[in-house]
């Protein structure tokens, strides 16, 4: 009898869902933040989509998730803002304002977006 190859047949199909959330923080500043300064707005001074005070930013899922910025409806580029997820007094969003750049004045809508996504996957094996 001649060699063969052995192998198992087996049929399978894999389910893979990802599910986001979607956050959103509203912030109106007090103050001007003139060229070269930073912004920063304590997670206490966010309110939410339904008029409640924020108590804790969520944290960011690993390798699932992002934030986008807002001033005055416009998107913020990535490295003008830094993100730190927590509760009063430590969670924050920090705005550079680049030199030379305008100023946020005062009374302007800041908005956060706040993505995570939780991917799940289901394996049926049949034969």
């Amino acid at each position: 009898m001649a060699l063969q190859l052995m192998k198992l047949v087996i049929n399978a199909s894999v389910t893979t869902n990802v599910d986001p959330t979607n956050t959103r923080f509203f912030n109106v500043t007090t103050a001007q933040t003139n060229a070269g300064s930073t912004l920063t707005i304590d997670a206490a001074d966010f309110f939410q989509d339904d008029g409640t005070a924020v108590t804790a930013l969520p944290t960011l899922a690993t390798d699932n998730s992002y934030y986008n910025v807002y001033v005055n409806g416009v998107l913020q580029m990535d490295g003008l803002s830094t993100y730190t997820p927590g509760a009063t007094a430590v969670g924050s969003l920090a705005i550079t304002v680049p030199a030379g750049g305008d100023p946020i004045l005062a009374d302007s809508p800041v908005v956060l977006e706040v993505v995570n996504y939780t991917p799940s996957s289901t394996t049926t094996v049949s034969t």
